[in-house]
């Protein structure tokens, strides 16, 4: 009994740090894509610089959002096992 009780909150633990890496490395991977696009888009028109960088910031923020609120999650049924 004891024992399955361990195993339990110790797959919940393991679970929720793999979870926790896979968000942070989506993340990490859909703002290198956001910022590889955006230089290529600053290169083809130097002209819209601005409304590039402003919608490359934006975005790169809500995906950040996304990302930390996965971790949280994670964290919280971690904590919770």
């Amino acid at each position: 009994m004891l024992g399955q009780l361990f195993l339990d909150s110790s797959l919940a633990v393991m679970g929720a740090g793999i979870g926790a890496g896979i968000a942070v490395l989506g993340a990490g991977v859909g703002i290198g894509k956001i910022g590889g696009s955006a230089v290529e888009s600053i290169a083809r028109q130097p002209s819209e610089t601005n409304k590039i960088q402003t919608a490359m910031l934006i975005s790169a923020a809500l995906i950040e959002g996304v990302a930390l609120f996965a971790v949280v999650v994670c964290l919280l049924i971690s904590f919770r096992a």
